[in-house]
C-alpha cells in the first residue's frame, strides 16, 4: 500500500486535509493523526472490520482494547449505556484532554473494540487536528498509538512514518506532540474510581476532584481491562536497564556502567535529566540523550518516547536510564520506563 504522508497545520488544520482524512475513515481504512498525547492510528469505531486492520497493521493482541476518541458528548452519549457520577465529574473537570473513561458500552460499539469487554475506553482529545477530524467524519475513532505494538510510542509525525509506512494510506503530520505519554485509564464503571493506567492526568489530579482513587495492580494471566495493562511497550531494540535511588548515586552508577558497557563493546545509549548530563558528558557515551529538568517532569515526559526512539535510531546495544521521583507526572514516566526496561531495574 501506498502511504500519503500530509503535513498539516496543528492549530488551524487545513480543510482540505481533514476532508481527505475522513474520507479515508468512512471507507473503512485507517488514517494515522496527532493528539495532544502520542499519535493515533484511527479507524472508524463502529465498523468492526475497519478495527480489526488495526490489530493487523499494528501486529497488535486481539486481547488488547482500543480506546474509542469522539468530539462531543453527544458522540460520547451514543457508545456508553450509563454515566455514573464520577464520570460526570471527570468529563467536566479533564474533557477535551488526556484522560480516558472505561463506562459500560452500548450495543453499538463492536467487541472488537473493546476486546469482548462489557466496557468501553473512551476519551475526547484536546488537539485541534483530532477534534476536528472526528468531527469531519461525523463518527467516533478507534484509535491506540500509531507504532508497531511494544515499540515506542510516536510522539512525531516521523516515527509514525518509521512504523507505518506501506501499511496505512494516509498519516497526518501535525510535528510534535505536546504531552507526550498517553492518556491516564480511569475505570468510572461502579465503585472506587480505579486507574488502570497512569498517563498525563495524574492521580493526585483526580483525587482533588473524585475524592479516593485506586490504582490497579494486572494480574498475570488475566485479560487486560485497558490498553498498556498487560504486553510489554515502549521497549527499544537493544538492551535497557532503569537505575533508581538517590540522585548522586544513580549519577556514580551510570557512569561506571557506561564504561562496563564499553568494556563489552556495546554501544552505550544515556537518558537522563537535565541535572545529570554534565556529570555524564565526560563518562563518554555514544549517545547522551536529555529529557529534561527534574523539576519539570512535563519535559521529562514530552520528550521520552524520543529519546527511546533514537537509541534505536543510533543502534544503541545497551540503554542506561536514570530514573525520576513516582509522584504526580512522575508516576506515569516510571510506569513507561519501567515497561520499556522490561522491569531490568537496579535499586541504587
Amino acid at each position: 500500500m501506498q502511504t500519503q504522508r500530509r503535513y498539516i497545520d496543528g492549530l488551524h488544520p487545513e480543510a482540505e486535509l481533514l476532508k481527505e482524512g475522513a474520507e479515508w475513515l468512512r471507507k473503512g481504512e485507517l488514517v494515522a493523526f496527532p493528539t495532544e498525547t502520542v499519535y493515533g492510528l484511527g479507524a472508524n469505531a463502529l465498523e468492526a472490520s475497519a478495527c480489526a486492520k488495526i490489530f493487523e497493521a499494528k501486529g497488535r493482541p486481539q486481547d488488547n482494547p482500543l480506546i474509542v476518541h469522539v468530539c462531543d458528548r453527544a458522540m460520547a452519549n451514543k457508545l456508553v449505556e450509563v454515566w455514573s457520577p464520577e464520570a460526570e465529574l471527570c468529563v467536566q473537570h479533564f474533557w477535551p484532554g488526556p484522560l480516558t473513561l472505561v463506562l459500560p458500552k452500548t450495543a453499538l460499539v463492536p467487541d472488537v473494540v473493546t476486546a469482548g469487554l462489557p466496557n468501553v475506553a473512551i476519551r475526547m482529545p484536546s488537539h485541534p487536528v483530532a477534534l476536528r477530524l472526528i468531527e469531519e467524519t461525523g463518527l467516533p475513532i478507534a484509535a491506540p498509538s500509531a507504532n508497531l505494538s511494544g515499540k515506542p510510542s510516536p510522539t512525531r509525525g516521523s516515527h509514525v512514518w518509521r512504523d507505518m509506512k506501506g501499511k496505512i494510506p494516509l498519516i497526518l503530520d501535525a510535528g510534535a506532540c505536546l504531552v507526550g505519554l498517553e492518556s491516564t485509564v480511569l475505570d468510572v464503571s461502579g465503585g472506587v474510581p480505579t486507574i488502570l493506567r497512569p498517563g498525563g492526568i495524574s492521580k493526585e489530579q483526580l483525587e482533588a476532584v473524585l475524592g479516593e482513587v485506586r490504582v490497579d495492580v494486572p494480574v498475570e494471566n488475566q485479560a487486560p481491562k485497558a490498553p498498556g495493562m498487560k504486553y510489554r511497550h515502549y521497549a527499544p531494540q537493544g538492551e535497557m536497564i532503569l537505575m533508581i535511588g538517590p540522585h548522586e548515586r544513580v549519577v556514580r552508577r551510570l557512569g561506571q556502567e557506561i564504561h562496563k558497557g564499553h568494556a563489552r563493546l556495546k554501544k552505550v545509549g544515556v537518558l537522563c535529566t537535565l541535572e545529570s548530563a554534565p556529570l555524564l558528558h565526560i563518562q563518554l557515551p555514544d549517545l547522551l540523550f536529555v529529557l529534561g529538568s527534574r523539576d519539570r517532569p512535563e519535559e521529562v515526559a514530552s520528550n521520552l518516547f524520543e529519546g527511546l526512539r533514537l537509541c534505536d535510531e543510533r543502534g544503541m546495544d545497551l540503554i542506561l536510564a536514570e530514573g525520576v521521583e513516582e509522584e504526580g507526572l512522575g508516576t506515569a514516566i516510571m510506569n513507561r520506563l519501567q515497561k520499556a526496561a522490561g522491569q531490568r531495574i537496579l535499586y541504587i
